[in-house]
């Protein structure tokens, strides 16, 4: 009995001078590798209790107040003020996980691009967003990433991404939402569920070859086909919202992501897959033959069928079709209402661009020469969303895991200058929200709205909207052609417009006098974007 405990008491004495000696022999390749690098520690952030939850909580709250871009900005910032210099780099803690947040435009390159084999989402990100988006383009890593991007990529190129014929369709159902009364002005209306609507209706359109109709059925009259998907888009769209909302906050808790993942948001992710798992069963039974026709007599462009050509796994083909219709709603109608928010503040830029759309692609009823070509080539057009992407980054923050040992270009040593050392599995974090409205890199007036800082100028890594690298988003030019001619139309129909009652307007006007974001998975305006248009006359008169 003795010599069974003795035996026991030096087996576990063995195993913890083991675990001393490897953690000893791990540290000293760590800080020999770091040494190799001419790598230097990196500024660390202030901890007061040692683990970050401090820091977690304060995270959590900013995003239940609707100001978590801000507060993340002004936390570096106050930061870099105290210490009177800059700090583009900090190293924090997350229940005891390192974590690096970089606001330096040459390490994000690094990390999105020169160094893309070093960084990728990780296993951690995978198991946050699996159960939602599952085994997509936008949760995987590696061969099956660089699988899923060949695939995809044909599907979004110009000749797939500019029918115009499909977006002025939607774009008609959204007019019908927007009447004048008899002195010309729309009653108060918030755009932003309406960007939504209508970004779903054509992205389903494009993805599927089946309009979900959203806008249509919340007008009277109307009838739902007879193959509607047993859930439908109402219940849809608030699944997938919800579903969106707990997967962006599981992401704030790390490892223990698993505590968000409860039984209200199963049955939201079953929803979700039951709306899309309709109509990729509706593409599978279809006969290869038969094609898809747009009301001209044209042959429609559907991406569902394309992917169908190269696989005919339904739970394969769900997975593309939810992270493509994420991006495809929520990117396009977040930049728009962003849009439309700013016209509301900046009348003068709403009737510059007015101005250039009618000499450019004249009136409402009719119209001329409108092209993806052409609106790309619209000038002015292409700085105001440049501009808005600027100051309201659709994902204002995003990150990485370091896939091995690797660096960081600067970060390191008392002035920043010197490398930092990423051990594997290491998050680094970028703020997007924050390097856009960096003063020393946009000039003091970064926090402004001024779409003229665009002549001339050539985007770098200072501005990744879109990300970058090979991970550049591939609907980059989808989205953008769409809120393109959104604009575009709606300059066309109305002369000016008015907001009223919204977030960002002083307290006498019934606002907060700050932008309120939601984040889920993207951001958005918190309270919407509410306002009325006045129709121009000759829009009246035809």
């Amino acid at each position: 009995m003795y010599t069974s405990a003795l035996l026991a008491l030096w087996g576990g004495v063995a195993f913890v001078i083991y675990r001393i000696v490897e953690y000893g022999l791990e540290e000293l390749r760590h800080h020999r590798n770091a040494k190799c690098l001419g790598c230097e520690p990196v500024y660390k952030m202030p901890n007061p209790d040692g683990m970050g939850i401090t820091l977690l909580f304060q995270l959590l709250n900013s995003n239940r107040q609707f100001n978590f871009p801000e507060t993340s900005k002004k936390r570096l910032f106050r930061q870099w003020e105290k210490e009177g210099r800059a700090i583009p780099t900090v190293g924090h803690t997350v229940f005891g996980l390192k974590v690096i947040h970089t606001v330096d435009p040459k390490n994000v390159q690094a990390v999105l691009a020169t160094k893309f084999k070093d960084f990728g989402l990780g296993e951690l990100r995978y198991k946050i967003f699996n159960p939602l988006l599952g085994d997509s383009i936008f949760s995987s890593d590696g061969e099956t990433w660089s699988r899923l991007r060949a695939l995809l990529r044909p599907h979004f190129a110009r000749d797939q991404v500019s029918d115009l014929d499909l977006e002025e369709r939607h774009v008609q159902h959204l007019m019908r939402h927007l009447t004048t009364a008899p002195e010309g002005w729309t009653r108060v209306t918030d755009l932003k569920p309406l960007f939504f609507r209508l970004t779903i209706d054509s992205a389903t359109e494009f993805l599927f070859g089946k309009s979900a109709d959203s806008q249509l059925s919340s007008l009277p009259g109307y009838e739902p086909s007879r193959d509607t998907p047993d859930v439908n888009e109402k219940d849809f769209t608030a699944s997938f919202d919800a579903a969106q909302q707990v997967t962006g906050r599981s992401g704030l808790l790390g490892n223990l992501y698993w505590l968000m993942h409860n039984k209200g948001f199963k049955e939201d992710v079953r929803r979700c897959q039951s709306f899309i798992d309709h109509y990729v069963q509706l593409a599978l039974n279809k006969e290869k033959s038969t094609a898809r026709l747009t009301s001209t007599g044209k042959q429609k462009t559907v991406l569902l069928d394309g992917l169908i050509e190269s696989t005919r796994d339904p739970i394969e083909l769900r997975d593309h079709m939810m992270g493509l219709l994420l991006a495809g709603r929520d990117t396009t109608a977040s930049l728009l209402s962003f849009v439309f928010m700013t016209f509301t503040q900046r009348p003068d830029v709403y009737a510059k661009l007015r101005t250039i759309v009618l000499e450019t692609f004249g009136t409402y009823n009719h119209p001329r020469n409108i092209t993806f070509e052409s609106l790309k080539g619209c000038t002015y057009l292409q700085w105001v969303l440049n501009e808005t992407l600027r100051l309201y980054p659709v994902l204002p923050i995003d990150g990485r895991r370091a896939l091995k040992d690797t660096c960081l270009p600067f970060g390191g040593g008392p002035d920043g200058t010197k490398p930092v050392y990423i051990r594997k599995d290491t998050p680094v974090e970028y703020g997007i929200y924050t390097i856009h409205r960096r003063k020393d890199l946009w000039g003091e007036d970064a926090d402004d709205f001024r779409p003229e800082r665009w002549d001339g100028r050539r985007s770098r890594w200072e501005y990744i909207p879109f990300n970058g690298g090979p991970r550049i988003c591939i609907g980059q030019q989808f989205a953008l052609t769409e809120a393109a001619y959104v604009i575009v139309r709606l300059l066309q129909r109305f002369e000016k417009c008015e907001g009223v009652g919204n977030s960002w307007e002083p307290a006498e006007k019934g606002g907060y006098g700050y932008i309120r974001w939601v984040i889920s998975l993207t951001g958005s305006p918190a309270d919407g974007v509410k306002l009325r248009f006045k129709e121009a006359q000759e829009s009246a008169d035809e």
